[in-house]
């Protein structure tokens, strides 16, 4: 098999894989910023490093740095465990693992400033099932997002200390939301798809040796989800529609390194959630149901430190502070959003022919909800998510 043929078979394997995976939300709405292990290991302090092909994802400017040409693959595994608890009762999600694929390639033009990078990944999703038997399954019983991005990249060395890139992203989705009418016996059910077109960009500039300044920046997009609905048993099955915005969001990054072996990088991610207000499901039984949800934007505070043992090896550190970004009065258990505190840690190595990384992460936080719309969704909330990333590096 030719170089052409094994990249499109790879890209087109896991872009398939990628369609048929649902992934659970990490706080921060219902965003999913771990995109690589290398990035994950370092608290996703990556944008001003992005010194491997996930750049495309982390910032597209960073695919400057990658020498030749090389395709990475990886494979992110998380399971996310929420418990709920008020005076009306108790309940849990299915914690059981779900998995998504990450996929990247990068190579310079020959003989020109540019390069060209193509990713396929999720940089939101949504999945969690608390069950039918819930003190608040009228307000949600389960749902699932996916949403993968297709996303081509240029990027363009401008001097040998500063690149810019950009490139548009291609993103389908499926949604699924299922809660109970008035008791566990009946349902109202939503199944939709649809696609959405937005664009990506990046900046990185290196005035000095020991400094790096990178800017992430992804745009907003919007997808009107085409499917049906049912309020079962009363109502048979029809057409319905529900539009959902999906906020832009921008990453800023500088990375200090003391000495060869010490990387050192804090990145500010802020998310313009305040562009979510409501998800209004047109054309059920019902007529025209909204969900109302009013977010407010939010940030993410990310550390991280990478140490180079010699011989191709390093090891990584991180933690993030992760902002609510819902209101009490428009909670919903479906995106159990909380102030979470996230550590992670990671290993990996780079050689001639092959790079790996290996990291873990994990997520917790409590919060308690009062005063929401739906009052069977008041009570306490406590989260903690495990998560594992591995991921490998083929140099052509």
């Amino acid at each position: 098999m030719n170089k052409k043929t094994t990249w499109t078979g790879v890209i087109l394997f896991s872009a398939t894989v990628l369609v048929f995976c649902a992934i659970s939300a990490q706080a921060v709405g219902f965003r999913l910023p771990n995109q690589d292990p290398e990035g994950i290991a370092r608290g996703n302090a990556f944008a001003a490093t992005a010194d491997n092909p996930s750049a495309i994802y982390y910032n597209p400017a960073g695919i400057t740095q990658v020498e030749g040409e090389q395709l990475r693959v990886g494979l992110y595994v998380i399971s996310a465990d929420t418990t709920y608890s008020s005076p009306g009762g108790k309940a849990e999600t299915d914690a059981t693992p779900q998995m998504v694929p990450q996929i990247y390639f990068a190579a310079p033009l020959t003989n020109t400033p540019l390069y060209f990078g193509f990713g396929v990944y999720a940089p939101y999703g949504l999945s969690l099932d608390w069950g039918k038997n819930t003190p608040f399954n009228t307000v949600a019983e389960s749902g699932s997002l996916l949403y993968a991005s297709f996303n081509p990249v240029v990027a363009w060395r401008v001097a040998k200390s500063l690149s810019i890139a950009w490139g548009p992203t291609v993103n389908y989705s499926e949604a699924r939301f299922y809660q109970a009418i008035s008791s566990s016996a009946d349902q109202f059910w939503f199944k939709g798809k649809g696609i959405g077109v937005g664009y990506t960009a990046g900046l990185l500039w290196q005035p000095h040796p020991q400094w790096s300044f990178g800017v992430n920046y992804r745009s907003a997009t919007s997808i009107d989800y085409r499917g049906s609905s049912q309020a079962y048993p009363y109502f048979a099955e029809q057409s319905t529609h529900a539009s959902v915005d999906f906020p832009q969001y921008i990453v800023g990054g500088i990375s200090f390194r003391p000495t060869p072996v010490w990387n050192l990088e804090f990145d500010l991610d802020w998310t313009e959630w305040k562009k979510v207000r409501q998800i209004v499901f047109k054309n059920t039984s019902f007529g025209n149901v909204p969900v109302v949800l009013n977010y407010q934007n939010s940030l993410m505070y990310e550390f991280g430190i990478t140490r180079q043992l010699g011989n191709g090896y390093f090891a990584s550190v991180g933690y993030i502070y992760s902002e609510n970004s819902s209101p009490d009065t428009h909670f919903t258990p479906l995106i159990p959003d909380a102030n979470l505190h996230l550590g992670s840690v990671g290993i990996g190595h780079r050689g001639d022919r092959w790079d790996w990384a290996a990291a873990y992460h994990f997520a917790y936080g409590e919060r308690t909800v009062q005063g929401d719309a739906n009052a069977s969704a008041n009570g306490h909330y406590k989260t903690f998510n495990n998560a594992f990333n591995l991921a490998g590096t083929l140099k052509f």
